[in-house]
């Protein structure tokens, strides 16, 4: 039997509501603030807007419905929509606990009320969708396109979409983290007897030469690796060659629409297509033709060069700087009303092709099953 993804999807995108609730996990303190305060405050408070009120609904509502699936997958038939609703409110209100010893965060009621209204949403979307037979055909869908094997795959497509709504310094350069580790690490050891007088960044011996900015030809490759990254881990657990050639369609599209959404809550609508310039456009046509080429190829295979276009990638991206307008539009996302989302998609965008390059190496390690593409 398949295992079903929706319980580790649940358990990540719970994780995902921790950090983006208690970011920037700094200033840690406690304000005399009873908590039975904000539980008993009047409603509404004196200060909301739409944008937070629409947030915490539809924040929670992904989370309900793949709680209540997961339920609903274990037999747990009319309790699977109260107990995801109940866990949904019981995080909820563990969070905005939590947020009362943030000074930056204020916790509210109206907030832990929306996030419990969007959990039993989602949860009631489930069970509907369950009710209908729509999970049912989705069951058999699986089954015909993917291997049994096929949950840890499906996590990181999955997540794959949501890391590319973070402004990155390249279209689809997620993991480019050597700068900022080595700014954090230069500013933790700045006051320490381990570097009492040294010059900064020359005592801290990470490197030995400057970062170079990417070649026009450099930024074409790594656009294309970046697409052709998760064609490659679909491939590996799709069972049909044919299939291929929908999923790296359906990859492509979905990452140049989020690339181009990413740019214009960057730079403004108008600014949405400015990321497509002749270095990306080629990437993307590459990367389109190296997924054809590619169809054919043994999962195993596969696998392998899925390592490979990671390792080149993730060299290629931290050997280069990240430019100062890239850096003045991460103070804008962090200062602005994206400051929930702030950390949640950068640490998506920063771990992703880290977690997957752990999940091929797994995977090409382990025992499997050896199923014939056809």
């Amino acid at each position: 039997m398949h295992q079903s993804s929706a319980g580790p999807l649940a358990l990540s995108y719970a994780a995902l509501i921790v950090f983006a609730s208690l970011f920037p996990f700094e200033g840690w303190r406690a304000q005399g603030i009873d908590p039975l305060v904000f539980l008993l405050a009047a409603l509404p408070p004196p200060y909301w807007t739409w944008f937070d009120v629409l947030t915490n609904a539809a924040g929670y509502a992904p989370l309900g419905f793949l709680l209540a699936l997961g339920l609903l997958r274990t037999g747990s038939g009319r309790r699977a929509v109260l107990l995801a609703t109940l866990a949904g409110a019981l995080l909820s209100l563990a969070m905005e606990f939590l947020q009362i010893y943030l000074p930056r965060r204020v916790p509210s009621n109206l907030d832990l009320a929306l996030n419990a209204a969007g959990a039993l949403a989602g949860a009631s979307i489930a069970a509907l969708l369950e009710r209908l037979g729509v999970l049912g055909r989705w069951h058999d869908w699986r089954e015909r396109w993917l291997l049994p094997d096929a949950r840890g795959a499906m996590v990181l497509l999955a997540l794959w979409p949501p890391a590319l709504l973070f402004p990155a310094a390249v279209p689809f350069g997620l993991g480019q983290v050597q700068q900022r580790l080595e700014t954090a690490l230069i500013g933790w050891l700045a006051h320490t007897p381990s570097m009492p007088s040294m010059p900064l960044p020359d005592g801290l011996p990470l490197r030995q030469t400057a970062l170079a900015p990417l070649s026009p030809g450099g930024e074409l490759l790594c656009v294309a690796l970046g697409l052709l990254a998760p064609c490659l881990l679909g491939y590996c657990v799709i069972r049909r060659a044919r299939h291929r050639v929908l999923l790296a369609l359906a990859l492509a599209a979905l990452g140049i629409a989020l690339t181009a959404l990413s740019a214009a809550l960057s730079w403004g609508p108008v600014h949405a297509w400015q990321w497509l310039n002749r270095p990306a456009r080629a990437g993307l046509w590459a990367a389109l033709a190296l997924a054809l080429l590619l169809l054919a190829l043994p999962r195993r295979a596969c696998a392998a060069m899925l390592l490979l276009a990671l390792v080149w990638q993730l060299a290629l991206l931290n050997q280069a700087p990240t430019s100062a307008y890239f850096a003045q539009t991460l103070q804008l996302w962090e200062q602005g009303r994206f400051i929930r989302f702030y950390g949640l998609g950068q640490w998506l965008g920063w771990l992703w092709p880290y977690a997957t390059l752990l999940y091929v190496l797994l995977r090409v390690s382990g025992r499997q099953r050896h199923e014939p593409l056809s």
